[in-house]
């Protein structure tokens, strides 16, 4: 692997992190990853460099983009118990990085995975502190160039764990389901996320932000997603439609029972607010040109290679249809 490019990545022990790692040592890269203290561990994962630190450690963020030919940013929160956390890591993390990209590595490129939800930056917490990380990256790289940025749909594949709750769902005697007008939502697996972002790091545009999701760009609705999951159980689902005030008054009661833990949840408010949003898909126009990438991983697909971690994980119905 000597002379081999070599690329930074952040939260790359994370779900989406295991998955990108892979696909960049399959295709060549060298790796160097942040690793925090007490954080997730890189067993499992292909070698790599290692820097320990985190997001608010500048010093450790110089030592992982010094020298380096790109930059994969996927390290943040998927929740927190307050907006300030949120933009503690999401907002001032990715400012933090690219001003580091600014002054250790002014000629690498830089790839910061978003989120879809950063589109509505107005709808949740977690949104806004999406979109927040995109400008500020922008912001603190200047003159050394702009980061390409990519906004997945809900991602999903072997090792999400906090896809679990879709499971749950599913296997659950009533599934509660937004009322008409459905939801509609971008889906794109972990591994299509992974080409996207290493056709990117070939080449391609930058300072531009491009959505991510699988070939139904216009997204699924919620039935047909929970349908797709119970049925990989070998379940089928009961509906209960419920009206969004209600979906709202369980997020704030999941938030007030947070606060009175000191743990942050998942689901609460905010994400009730993005599950209410009926516009989570996308459209080719947005997404990178076709050319460079295109999705590879079929809903029902994924679905089955994603089963096949559940069975490993004891999911009930899921090794009796692996």
């Amino acid at each position: 692997m000597a002379g081999a490019p070599l690329v930074a990545v952040t939260g790359g022990t994370g779900f989406l992190g295991r998955h990108a790692v892979a696909a960049l040592t399959r295709q060549g890269w060298r790796v160097r990853m942040l690793l925090r203290d007490g954080g997730g561990t890189a067993e499992g994962l292909p070698a790599a460099e290692t820097v320990r630190g985190d997001l608010g450690d500048a010093e450790a963020l110089r030592r992982l983009v010094a020298g380096v030919d790109a930059v994969v940013h996927l390290a943040g929160l998927t929740k927190a118990r307050r907006e300030a956390d949120f933009l503690a890591v999401n907002r001032d993390g990715s400012a933090r990085l690219a001003a580091a990209v600014a002054a250790a590595a002014p000629g690498a490129r830089l790839v910061l995975v978003s989120s879809l939800a950063a589109r509505e930056p107005g709808i949740s917490p977690y949104a806004a502190s999406k979109r927040a990380g995109e400008e500020a990256a922008v912001a603190a790289l200047g003159g050394a160039g702009s980061p390409v940025v990519l906004r997945p749909g809900v991602i999903y594949g072997p090792g999400d764990r906090e896809g679990l709750v879709l499971c749950r769902l599913a296997l659950s005697p009533l599934v509660p389901v937004p009322r008409a007008p459905e939801p509609r939502i971008g889906l794109v697996h972990a591994e299509d996320v992974s080409g996207a972002i290493a056709a990117l790091l070939r080449g391609g545009p930058e300072g531009a932000a491009f959505e991510v999701t699988d070939a139904r760009a216009e997204g699924y609705g919620w039935r047909e997603i929970i349908e797709g999951v119970a049925g990989a159980l070998g379940r089928r689902p009961r509906f209960l439609p419920v009206p969004d005030a209600a979906m709202l008054a369980a997020g704030a009661a999941a938030d007030a029972l947070s606060r009175l833990s000191g743990r942050p949840a998942l689901f609460g408010r905010g994400k009730a607010r993005e599950i209410l949003h009926r516009d989570w898909g996308s459209s080719r126009e947005r997404q990178l040109p076709p050319g460079l990438w295109s999705p590879g991983v079929s809903l029902e697909a994924g679905l089955r290679d994603t089963r096949r971690w559940w069975a490993d994980l004891g999911l009930p119905g899921a090794a009796a249809h692996g």
